[in-house]
């Protein structure tokens, strides 16, 4: 990766719908050749996809992390494809330590907050569960 990459990377994290031509414009370089470094990133990895960032209208205004205990110190994926069905299930990390999972929900209530801890609470598998709701945002690195 090369500084024009990076400067697309940068491009393309404040505005992914960027049109092509746009983008290479704001690089100095042609439609083409823009495209070719795009479609590199992603073979290597660097770009992994392409998301959704809600906005104000129905954003999600309840962030909460879920530590989960297994009984099962991770043999077997049932917990994880239960929590990838979960669409406020934004991020799962496997832990070391004394938790097995941390689970990062959105959720648009304390409610459904709630709701989300009892259904992952209640599933086979899970021993015990801490959760944790977010008061306020210092740092947001996107």
């Amino acid at each position: 990766m090369d500084g024009i990459d990076r400067r697309i990377l940068t491009e393309l994290t404040q505005d992914a719908r960027v049109p092509l031509v746009a983008l290479a414009g704001r690089v100095h370089l042609s439609r083409n050749a823009v495209k070719q470094r795009i479609e590199r990133m992603e073979r290597d990895g660097v770009i992994a996809g392409y998301t959704v960032r809600r906005g104000a209208v129905g954003a999600p205004r309840v962030s909460a992390i879920v530590l989960i205990y297994r009984t099962d110190r991770m043999r077997g994926a049932h917990v994880v494809t239960a929590l990838e069905q979960i669409p406020e299930v934004v991020r799962c990390d496997v832990l070391s330590g004394e938790f097995d999972l941390f689970a990062t929900v959105h959720a648009e209530t304390m409610d459904r907050v709630g709701e989300i801890w009892e259904q992952i609470a209640a599933l086979p598998g899970v021993a015990n569960t801490v959760t944790s709701v977010s008061l306020t945002r210092v740092i947001d690195r996107g």
